[in-house]
Formats: structure tokens, C-alpha cells, sequence
């Protein structure tokens, strides 16, 4: 089963993805829908070019992150195998759908891009071991996420380069555990303009889905709609110094799942304009240009 959350005529829901069909389903988000899967109605069916694509779990109570879980990326650092995951949080704030612009802060030269899979709970947990967390995942989606690297090494902690307003992509869909088996070996890549900056497969995790939320949830209650970011492969920009410019394209897919594509845009800034994005849940506008107008840059 694959749930997707859009807004159309603008009125936030769900909607289940059965190939090129969109069947708007009674739940207020693509979460809630697989967790009543089952049991929730369809409403209508939607041209999937008609609508909006937001973020899969829109307001998730927490963002777990996981840093140095492929083996290949922590080689690529030179650093050795954590023996416990090392986690970092982000906001409900960061979040961004898997179309929507992403912005360049005026504040940073260094955006770095880190494809993920990311895990949804769909059920309560605490204190649990990795054979139940199995039975806690709602699906799985596609995430980026986007660095900014100088804020990031400023101190020796990361949340400020991790943290900033619609940085991260999340979607197109939530896909159930069992289309997946358990995300034990999916192709992770990022393209930027069509070049291939990152590859790498889920066989690569240090710690597997189940293994994060079983650690996780031994601290915090994990709630339905949480999100955990897995950790990203080998392919980072900042380890060739290259880094995001506006009027790039950054896909970024998962095998079995999809692909998030953001086209990169600056901030606004001049005068009378908004500082930074709009909320992505309270009438975006469109900042994206058209991909046609927009000449490939370089990496």
C-alpha cells in the first residue's frame, strides 16, 4: 500500500498512489491512512499533476537523525564504526514536500545534499527490541537531508546546520514494511542536474531500521508520525568541496519508494520581498523556475 499527502483546492489529505491513479482516501495524512488501511474511505480520484505534494508525515512530533550508518560514508571520513548510533534532532519546521523549492539561506555558501531513508512510526513505542519495532513502522519514504555545512562545523554539535526552515525533503510516498522487506536492500542515490553524486544500498547500514527504533524508543516514546532518518551514503559534497547552487535540480530516490525533486532556488531578499520560504502548509507560492529557463550549472 502507498499514501501520499497532498493539498488540492486547498484542503490538506490523504490519498493512496495505485500506479498513475490518486484516490483521495478520509484521513488527514498519508500516516493516519496507512494506519487505518483497511478501514478509511475513498472520497475521489485526482490527476496526480493537479495537486500538491507535502511532506508524507506533515507534523511529526519528533525528527530522529542518524549520523556515520553507512559503512561506505564512514570510510569516505576516515572515522571508525560507532558502537552506538550517533543522533542528532530536527524540527517539524524543517520539513519540505517532495516537489517544493528548496531554498539557499542567504547565510550559508556550503549546502550539502545526504540522501536517506527515512522511517515513519505508526504506533506508539517505548522500551521496545528490534523484533517488535518491526510491527511499529507505519512505511518507509525518501528523505534528504540538506546540510549546511558551515553552520554545521561552527561548534561540535550539529543541529544548527541541520535545523534550518523547509531544508528537508520528505516524500513522494509512505510505503507499508511489506512492499520493502524491511528496507533490507534498496538502492539510495542523489543526483544533482542528472550527475550521480551519491549511490549506495540499505545492505550498507551499521544499524538497520528496526535496530534505531528499538535504541531510540529505550529513551523516548516514539509517536505515530515520527520520522528517524537513517544516515546517507558516500557522496556528500563536502568531501569534493562541492555544494548546492540555485537553479539546480536535487533528486533524490530510493528503489521500491520514488524520488523527491526539489529544484534549488535563492532565498529572496531584496526589498519588499519575504526573508526565506513561506510555510509549505499555508499557500505556498511558487519560487521554482521553470526547468526549461534554467541552464545546468556545473558541480
Amino acid at each position: 500500500m502507498r499514501y501520499t499527502t497532498i493539498r488540492h483546492d486547498g484542503a490538506v489529505a490523504a490519498a493512496r498512489v495505485e500506479g498513475d491513479r490518486l484516490i483521495v482516501v478520509d484521513a488527514p495524512d498519508a500516516v493516519a491512512a496507512m494506519r487505518g488501511r483497511g478501514a478509511v474511505r475513498d472520497l475521489a480520484e485526482l490527476d496526480a499533476g493537479a495537486v500538491e505534494y507535502l511532506p508524507v508525515s506533515p507534523e511529526p512530533a519528533h525528527i530522529l537523525c542518524v549520523g556515520l550508518n553507512y559503512r561506505g560514508h564512514i570510510r569516505e571520513l576516515g572515522r571508525p564504526e560507532p558502537v552506538y548510533p550517533a543522533l542528532f534532532a530536527k524540527f517539524a519546521s524543517t520539513l519540505l514536500g517532495p516537489t517544493q523549492p528548496l531554498v539557499l539561506p542567504a547565510v550559508s555558501d556550503r549546502v550539502d545534499w545526504e540522501a536517506e531513508l527515512a522511517v515513519v512510526i505508526g504506533r506508539p513505542a517505548y522500551r521496545i527490541d528490534s523484533t517488535q519495532a518491526r510491527a511499529v513502522i507505519a512505511g518507509y519514504t525518501v528523505a534528504n537531508d540538506i546540510s549546511m555545512r558551515d553552520w554545521q562545523h561552527r561548534t561540535s554539535e550539529a543541529l544548527q546546520g541541520k535545523a534550518f526552515d523547509h531544508s528537508t525533503p520528505l516524500g513522494p510516498v509512505l510505503v507499508g514494511p511489506d512492499e520493502l522487506d524491511d528496507a533490507r536492500n534498496l538502492a539510495v542515490t542523489c543526483e544533482i542536474d542528472g550527475h550521480l553524486l551519491q549511490t549506495g544500498t540499505t545492505a550498507d547500514l551499521l544499524f538497520s531500521p528496526a535496530d534505531l527504533v528499538a535504541y531510540i524508543s529505550g529513551f523516548l516514546t516514539l509517536l505515530p508520525g515520527d520520522v528517524i532518518l537513517t544516515g546517507t551514503p558516500s557522496g556528500v559534497g563536502e568531501t569534493t568541496g562541492l555544494y548546492l547552487r540555485a537553479g539546480q535540480l536535487v533528486s533524490t530516490t530510493i528503489e521500491g519508494i520514488g524520488t523527491c525533486a526539489n529544484r534549488v532556488v535563492a532565498e529572496r531578499t531584496g526589498p519588499g520581498e519575504v526573508v526565506g520560504p513561506p510555510h509549505p502548509y499555508t499557500g505556498l507560492e511558487s519560487q521554482s523556475q521553470n526547468p526549461a529557463s534554467v541552464e545546468n550549472q556545473s558541480l
